[in-house]
């Protein structure tokens, strides 16, 4: 009896998923997951931001709040170091999507005596 042929998509391995967005020096950035109706995923998410310090630093800060499905993930402001250069914060987590569940994450940054350099997410399948 001959055997009959798998479907395509059956015989390619699965192929990680991979979402990032760069927004550069926008205040925001927004990424969204689409759902998968066939299978469970989980992400390792990654947020960051950097600012561009001046050489004065007396009273400067920079804060991010990192949103996941409209609830707050995290917040955090610090004071600005490094004069010259540059400074930073990031936060990392883990989120598992149900079948036919979507994943929208908001990244915010603030600052006061810096000014915004980069705003970036990146997710990627584990």
């Amino acid at each position: 009896m001959a055997r009959k042929p798998l479907p395509v998509e059956a015989t390619r391995p699965m192929v990680p998923e991979r979402w990032a967005v760069d927004a550069g020096d926008a205040a925001q950035a927004l990424l969204l997951i689409p759902a998968d109706l066939q299978r469970e995923r989980r992400f390792e998410i990654a947020c960051a931001m950097t600012v561009r310090c001046g050489d004065d630093l007396a009273g400067a800060w920079h804060e991010m709040t990192v949103l996941a499905n409209g609830a707050l993930q995290w917040q955090r402001r610090i004071a600005s170091h490094n004069p010259g250069t540059f400074d930073g914060l990031d936060y990392r987590f883990a989120r598992t999507l149900a079948v036919g569940e979507s994943l929208r994450l908001v990244l915010r940054c603030a600052c006061r005596g810096v000014s915004r350099q980069r705003l970036l997410i990146e997710a990627d399948e584990a």
